[in-house]
């Protein structure tokens, strides 16, 4: 592809936004430096606002070269449903409600290991949470066993080493917990329907391995932290605080969750569930903690700017996928997917005709694997991200700490997912 001067600058800003990420504590600093524009600088800090202010940088650059029009029409044309659907699923699953089921499944699922209780239930939030992921989609996943981690588990008796392993570890296995259905993953549902890749196919060519390696993962982390684990109160401080949840309305956000996955595609019925959801939320307040709804609009905003800024991110993605051997692709996947939304990379796979079915399998396998070491490589990420963040060290979560954390993991699973 021969790009044009509008693909030029809009790939100049998404580098300009990936190397923000980097940066993102120099400007909490700036803040603290420069009382005067704090606010402003705080904003800059936020990693859920980078990709989100550098789009709108592209919009403004793109009305000024192309005219308001087109702007308009290529914002239109991009498919805002999995931000979107990211904000409404945080929203609903990150309930007082909700987590107290889950933490009862969870303590239920733990007293079978033969180990102490933090150390069980530590390792099966890093386990079964993940692969739940298959059936109630990866951003559910991902804010259950954020919150559940968080009121836990990263207190002051974690060290930021630990905090970084278990956060790359968590990445890592949601991004490939999610292969054993073709609807749960975003990189996997880029590419069902096109390349015909049903539920059969994927517990045979994915699943199976996904859940040896997510088992795998969850047993490596929860053997560095063993000692640290050792420390924890037998019950967790939230489990009696969330105790008088009636049943009933238990079930009524369950029904509520189980909605929006199912209609995770049609923004139409689950943005009107949401909506009703507020609704049942208000009228029962006393039995709810306060509604992410911050973080699930920050996460959002950050998605809503990967989408713009990704768009136009074609013109030289697209030729180096072409460029590679099915070999060569699958390392390669693994390393792009650092850089840019996975499901991005899978659905520039699917445009291009007549690839093999071992480069297509090595495709999507590269870009699972490497969706936990960036923020960005994986849509569900900024959601954990935005839930953790505030127990690491300055509030704020360090892009080289969350890849060391994730190596391991993804090693793991890149030699496992090649080699099994």
């Amino acid at each position: 592809m021969t790009p044009d001067t509008m693909d030029v600058v809009a790939a100049a800003l998404f580098g300009l936004a990936v190397l923000h990420t980097f940066a993102a504590s120099l400007f909490e600093r700036l803040a603290h430096a420069r009382p005067r524009h704090a606010g402003l600088w705080h904003l800059l800090g936020e990693v859920e606002v980078v990709f989100g202010f550098w789009a709108l940088v592209l919009v403004l650059a793109m009305a000024a070269m192309q005219g308001l029009a087109p702007t308009i029409a290529y914002l239109e044309s991009r498919n805002f449903t999995e931000p979107m659907f990211v904000f409404a699923i945080m929203v609903i699953a990150a309930t007082r409600p909700i987590l107290w089921l889950a933490g009862a499944a969870v303590r239920q699922a733990s007293s079978a290991l033969p180990m102490a209780r933090g150390r069980a239930e530590y390792l099966v939030v890093l386990w079964l949470v993940p692969l739940l992921g298959s059936f109630i989609t990866e951003p559910a996943a991902m804010t259950l066993a954020a919150l559940l981690l968080r009121d836990r588990f990263f207190d002051e008796r974690f060290s930021w080493r630990t905090k970084y392993a278990t956060l790359g570890t968590l990445f890592v296995n949601v991004s490939i917990g999610g292969t054993l259905t073709p609807f749960a993953a975003p990189p996997v549902l880029m590419v069902a329907g096109a390349w015909g890749w049903d539920l059969r196919f994927m517990l045979l060519a994915f699943g199976w391995k996904a859940a040896l390696l997510v088992t795998l993962n969850a047993a490596l982390a929860t053997a560095l932290a063993w000692r640290e684990l050792g420390t924890l109160p037998d019950e967790s401080p939230r489990a009696g605080a969330v105790a008088a949840v009636p049943w009933p309305l238990v079930l009524v956000h369950v029904a509520f969750l189980a909605g929006t996955v199912v209609f995770a595609h049609h923004p139409v019925v689950f943005v009107g569930l949401l909506l009703f959801f507020l609704g049942v939320a208000t009228a029962y307040e006393r039995h709810q903690d306060r509604l992410m709804l911050r973080e699930g609009l920050l996460v959002a905003f950050f998605l809503a700017g990967l989408v713009v800024l990704g768009g136009l991110q074609r013109w030289w993605l697209e030729p180096l996928l072409r460029g590679m051997s099915a070999d060569s692709v699958y390392l390669g996947a693994i390393a792009l997917t650092a850089f840019t939304d996975n499901a991005a990379l899978t659905y520039l796979g699917a445009q291009v005709p007549g690839l093999s079915d071992s480069f297509k399998w090595m495709l999507v396998a590269g870009a699972v694997t490497g969706g936990g070491l960036t923020v960005i490589a994986n849509a569900p990420n900024p959601a954990g991200l935005a839930l953790l963040r505030g127990r690491f060290p300055g509030g704020a979560v360090h892009p080289l700490g969350l890849l060391a954390g994730a190596a391991v993991p993804t090693l793991v699973a890149a030699v496992g997912f090649r080699w099994l």
